[in-house]
């Protein structure tokens, strides 16, 4: 079983930058596919970014583009989100996930499999 935890989230002015950590504890068979989502009041959650086993692969959602990068880190076990440019429409609870994918990066959520516990991320003056 794996255990996902997210870190990084706060409150941030528009036009300001976080960077969101994940990492990743407990037994795994091998890396595999991770991503990004976040859900805001009243919304459905959302696919945000993604990346494949090695990083090698990434997908992003269009309102995103430009202004937040995925990396990982497999040595380490870990997973970011580097979010530049932050508008009040980023504001929610953003959630690291495991797929069961290796080289195919998924945006639907029923794909994921592992979840964290999400992190905070407001955008506001």
């Amino acid at each position: 079983q794996e255990d996902l935890v997210e870190s990084g989230g706060g409150l941030v002015q528009p036009g300001g930058s976080l960077r969101l950590s994940c990492a990743a504890a407990g037994r795994t068979d091998s890396d595999k596919a991770m991503g990004w989502f976040r859900q805001a009041p009243g919304k459905e959650r959302e696919f945000v970014a993604g990346a494949s086993w090695n990083g090698g692969i990434t997908r992003y959602a269009d309102s995103v583009k430009g202004r937040f990068t995925i990396s990982r880190d497999n040595a380490v076990r870990s997973l970011y989100l580097q979010m530049n440019s932050l508008r009040p429409e980023d504001t929610a609870v953003y959630y690291c996930a495991a797929s069961r994918q290796y080289n195919y990066v998924p945006d639907k959520q029923d794909e994921y499999n592992t979840w964290g516990q999400g992190t905070q991320v407001t955008v506001s003056s």
